[in-house]
């Protein structure tokens, strides 16, 4: 196999061909590199490309290979992550012109783990401004390989549309309303927003704090369970981490035998695109056929925690950029702008009933889930929504919180759920849904994805470029 043919593979494949000494880290890496500069000046999904690290990280890989030392899970496979994970010695800019110079000194927990599993750092991808929900009006927006019309999903949308092309094996994202299942749907990707705390914050720059979770993007749900397995455990660091030390997850899956898998149609099809809803129509058999049980269930109301979501961001980007804001509010974008500006007009009084409405969401659903495994929910209400519909959905506060229906309450209320890919509309653009599971039920969704992987094809789909 030429190195040309190589950039689709899963990083699992990619990662046991470097083992047996059928492919070199140092070529692999270089031939990753020259796929980048050839094919990024159009995609723009990397903030920062990191060529002679990545080379100096690539030859120390393969002479631990030559050497015949342990190697980790993910040695010598080349990936990438959001430009608001610490690089220690490389800029981290958040998708701001402000920070653009920073240079931390550490990596963040998540980082230097995926060093420790092996893995080569190509570079940063570039996000939203402060990962909220468009991109700095001087940077450009990475652009989706399916079709250049359509959205890219925000706010990881490098981190999927890098992994997506075949510009780095596997990306780490990190999702506050949506922002690792909106561009995973969006690219055709796998997708885990974890347990609130599953993975460590130390050293990623903050949207919302108690909304945040950072995770992994792939191209499959083994290749997603891999990375997971690398980032997740508690981390001193960060006293908000889970305390597990190392999390358990399955290598593999066949079937769904066992599990309870439940459905509300009238909230998935809520004004939910038709093609969506056909395509969840075509997950609920493949699940029964893998031996999953499929029950109808009733999912709480959401709306007011959905339509408060923003005052709960706001507040929380408030403190994350006090030390920048108002001082250089000239710096910043309009979006960016105006959630800060939310956040620092809501009143405490107001604030606290916020929190105490997305407390009661979190129980209802902790009941929801006592009786199931898992919750199959679409990622969006629109299929795959071009740049002209966001226009529209950006001026409209009401069209903005459908968009989130089905993916901030699960940030709000800290649940894991994985996103696959699922379908393609009439024009060939991918469509995803979720699995939600309780929280901590990570071995579950990746259970669930493997599995549902292992009876479809549609993570086999790539944009032609």
């Amino acid at each position: 196999m030429s190195h040309s043919d190589l950039h689709y593979l899963e990083a699992h494949e990619v990662a046991r061909l470097i083992a047996a000494r059928e492919i070199s880290p140092v070529e692999l890496t270089a031939a990753m590199l020259e796929r980048i500069e050839r094919l990024d000046s159009t995609l723009y999904s990397y903030a920062l490309v990191m060529r002679e690290e990545a080379l100096a990280s690539a030859r120390a890989a393969e002479r631990k290979v030559l050497a015949g030392e342990p190697l980790g899970p993910l040695h010598g496979v080349p990936v990438a992550v959001k430009d608001l994970y610490w690089s220690a010695g490389s800029p981290t800019a958040a998708g701001t012109t402000i920070h653009r110079n920073f240079v931390p000194s550490e990596d963040a927990t998540a980082v230097k783990r995926l060093r420790d599993a092996g893995a080569i750092l190509l570079g940063k991808l570039q996000l939203t401004e402060g990962a909220f929900a468009t991109h700095h009006p001087d940077i450009a927006e990475p652009v989706n390989p399916w079709h250049p019309g359509h959205w890219a999903g925000a706010s990881s949308s490098g981190s999927g549309v890098a992994t997506a092309a075949g510009l780095c094996f596997a990306s780490l994202g990190t999702d506050t309303g949506g922002s690792i299942r909106f561009p995973a749907a969006a690219n055709g990707l796998t997708g885990i927003k974890p347990t609130w705390g599953r993975v460590s914050r130390h050293g990623v720059f903050a949207l919302g704090a108690s909304l945040d979770h950072a995770g992994p993007m792939a191209r499959s749900a083994a290749d997603a369970t891999l990375m997971l397995g690398a980032i997740a455990g508690h981390d001193p660091l960060d006293p908000t981490s889970m305390p597990e030390p190392k999390l358990a997850l399955p290598d593999h899956a066949h079937d769904l035998r066992g599990l309870r898998i439940g459905i509300d149609p009238e909230w998935n099809s809520n004004g939910t695109d038709e093609v969506i809803v056909r395509a969840l129509a075509q997950v609920v058999e493949v699940v029964r056929s893998l031996g999953g049980q499929v029950e109808t269930v009733r999912f709480p109301e959401v709306r007011t925690v959905v339509d408060e979501w923003e005052i709960n961001c706001g507040v929380e980007v408030a403190v994350a950029h006090a030390d920048t804001y108002p001082r250089l509010a000239a710096d910043y974008g309009p979006a960016l702008t105006r959630l800060i500006e939310i956040g620092r007009g809501t009143s405490g009084m107001q604030y606290q009933q916020v929190l105490l409405n997305r407390a009661a969401l979190r129980g209802k659903i902790n009941r929801l889930m006592s009786g199931i495994d898992l919750l199959i929910v679409p990622v969006q209400p629109f299929a795959a929504p071009t740049h002209e519909q966001l226009g529209a959905l950006a001026q409209d506060p009401d069209l903005n919180a459908r968009l989130i229906q089905f993916t901030a309450p699960f940030n709000s209320s800290g649940h894991p759920a994985i996103t696959l890919p699922c379908g393609l509309t009439q024009s060939g653009m991918p469509i995803g849904f979720q699995f939600v599971a309780a929280h901590g039920a990570e071995p579950l969704l990746c259970r669930a994805g493997m599995a549902f992987q292992n009876a479809t094809d549609w993570h086999h789909r790539h944009p032609v470029l």
